[in-house]
């Protein structure tokens, strides 16, 4: 290996330290061209949203004023028109209280005339079942007892046939059956 000198080994720190100035002020000239660059973007768009929103910021304006005279006037329009409408108001008022209070009074009459029709309707029914009843125990009665009669004539002469039938053989007896007997079940 060859050996240096401090006088070499300075030169070569000397040169490295040189071009790492160069190198640094190569990248700072960078840096300030793109920021000039940038700044020189930004201040042709600012303008531009400048140049896009004056024409809205005067339109607001406007607005506003337009807004301020249409308040003016409807304030006064408001005091023109209040005390007519607090009346208009209570006559409804005074009108609804006259419709509720009618309309309890239909409510009460109707309720009064269900509750009429309602029990007329149950005496109705309770008059025209006991007819149904009365004329069923009539029927019941009437019929009922001749059929019994017939049922118990009948039943002694199959008896009185049965006996003599019986006499001339000598079968056994066999048990007398009602006419009804195959229509119940228990």
């Amino acid at each position: 290996m060859p050996k240096f000198d401090n006088q070499t080994i300075e030169l070569a720190f000397t040169a490295v330290t040189a071009l790492a100035v160069l190198l640094q002020a190569i990248v700072l000239l960078a840096i300030y061209l793109a920021l000039r660059k940038g700044i020189a973007s930004l201040r042709a768009e600012v303008e531009d949203l400048r140049s896009s929103l004056t024409p809205m910021v005067d339109n607001a304006k406007e607005l506003i004023e337009n807004s301020r005279v249409l308040v003016d006037k409807t304030q006064a329009l408001l005091a023109r028109v209040g005390p007519k409408a607090e009346s208009t108001v209570n006559d409804m008022a005074r009108v609804a209280r006259g419709v509720r209070d009618q309309t309890a009074q239909a409510e009460f009459t109707a309720k009064d005339i269900i509750e009429r029709t309602r029990r007329q309707t149950e005496r109705l029914a309770t008059n025209a079942l006991d007819t149904v009843d009365r004329a069923g125990s009539y029927v019941v009665e009437t019929v009922g007892r001749p059929a019994r009669q017939l049922a118990g004539i009948i039943a002694a002469a199959k008896a009185i046939v049965e006996s003599l039938r019986g006499s001339s053989s000598s079968r056994e007896p066999q048990p007398a059956r009602f006419f009804d007997d195959e229509d119940r079940f228990v």
